[in-house]
């Protein structure tokens, strides 16, 4: 029977640790992270909030409407008419269906456009609505 030497600096690979498929996971998760993520969005304009005392905070919500004190509309930075936030909210909710919509109304802004805009937004098939105030101090 014939033995196999081993011979110092032949084949050394055998003792070293394969790090490919730990690499292949790392990317993968950073993927899945990255995919599964939600982001802040900003509604495009500088909003002050009207004070209430029963307010409670919701986070997570991906559909983001704002009524500057002008009475301007704004979804994802754009200004958007009335007519048109119907549209732009079902846009939204194709990318989320489970989505949650937030409306933040400036305090100056009429009362009227929170109403009109709000049921914009039901009108497009999101019931999860809230209206986004400060807490009374």
């Amino acid at each position: 029977m014939a033995r196999k030497r081993k011979s110092i600096g032949a084949d050394s690979s055998a003792d070293e640790i394969n790090v490919t498929p730990l690499m292949d996971i790392v990317f993968i998760m950073l993927i899945f992270f990255i995919v599964t993520s939600t982001f802040v969005k900003e509604p495009g304009a500088e909003i002050t909030r009207p004070e209430a005392v029963t307010a409670k905070e919701k986070k997570f919500a991906s559909i983001l409407v704002a009524v500057d004190s002008e009475n301007n509309i704004w979804i994802d930075k754009d200004k958007v008419p009335l007519e048109a936030v119907r549209g732009q909210v079902e846009q939204l909710k194709a990318e989320n269906p489970k989505g949650t919509a937030v409306v933040q109304v400036d305090a100056r802004a009429d009362s009227r456009y929170l109403v009109e805009v709000v049921n914009q937004v039901r009108a497009a098939g999101v019931g999860d609505i809230a209206v986004s105030t400060d807490p009374k101090s």
